[in-house]
């Protein structure tokens, strides 16, 4: 009876032996994640207030139901059986499944609510990193090297393969391409001569640390909210501090009893 009680009282039972809450929590701030923990708790409860007292953030039911139609669809569940099986698996009954589309959408639309209003602001302030450039690069141990081999890319040397002879950088396989790298992760003196120069152009050599760089610009890559990746990244970014900024007015005690 006594260990029915306690088991009655646990949080989990492991191999037998029932864990209270407050073990369980103790062995959380043991392992150095209480703090997550909790700040997981009160996310969700900041979302679920938000979301139970907003009295505009009401789905159609025929959008749910289609969304749900369109998931079977792609994960080959349209059979009832099979779908009843895949609910099994992941411990769900058709009405929580149904209850987690609804709250997707309502999500969506709660931080499209919260977001919409800073999303050009916070557009314009960010700019500088969501715009993005691509270059190659050649990169020596000395600034008379890498003078040289300027000269003789502007005399017509081929800069893809002087980078693949001479340049130290690993990108050297790639002929120095180095990819699109955003504008804002930039070093000031790269940011400004590449900002002056056109697409082709060399920039450089350019003194980094204990190497020189020739660069040069092959495509300009501006960011706009027209698109929609960058967009949604945004709004994700615009929510998350939107959470952080309401869970920091909360007055928080851990309060846990026997």
């Amino acid at each position: 009876m006594e260990l029915q009680a306690a088991e009655s009282k646990a949080l989990l039972v492991v191999d037998e032996q029932p864990l209270s809450l407050r073990q369980c929590l103790r062995h959380l701030q043991a392992a150095g994640k209480l703090q997550a923990f909790v700040g997981d708790i009160l996310r969700q409860y900041v979302l679920e207030q938000s979301l139970a007292t907003r009295q505009d953030i009401e789905i159609s039911p025929a959008i749910v139901e289609q969304a749900v139609i369109d998931f079977r669809l792609q994960q080959q569940l349209t059979d009832s059986k099979v779908f009843q099986e895949w609910l099994n698996r992941n411990g769900l009954s058709y009405e929580q499944f149904h209850t987690q589309i609804m709250g997707s959408f309502k999500l969506e639309k709660l931080k499209a609510q919260v977001t919409n209003e800073r999303l050009q602001e916070y557009f314009i302030e960010r700019k500088i990193f969501f715009d993005r450039v691509v270059l190659s690069r050649i990169v020596v141990a000395s600034k008379e090297l890498a003078e040289e081999l300027q000269s003789q890319i502007a005399e017509g040397a081929n800069f893809e393969q002087l980078a693949r002879e001479y340049s130290t950088a690993d990108e050297r396989v790639a002929n120095g391409m180095m990819g699109p790298v955003s504008r804002g992760t930039l070093p000031d003196a790269l940011r400004a001569a590449i900002d002056s120069a056109s697409p082709g152009e060399l920039v450089g050599p350019l003194e980094f640390e204990n190497f020189w760089a020739i660069f040069r610009v092959e495509q300009f890559l501006p960011a706009t909210l027209e698109d929609n990746q960058l967009r949604q990244a945004m709004q994700n970014e615009l929510f998350e501090k939107w959470l952080s900024e309401k869970i920091q007015t909360m007055t928080v005690k851990l309060q846990v009893n026997e």
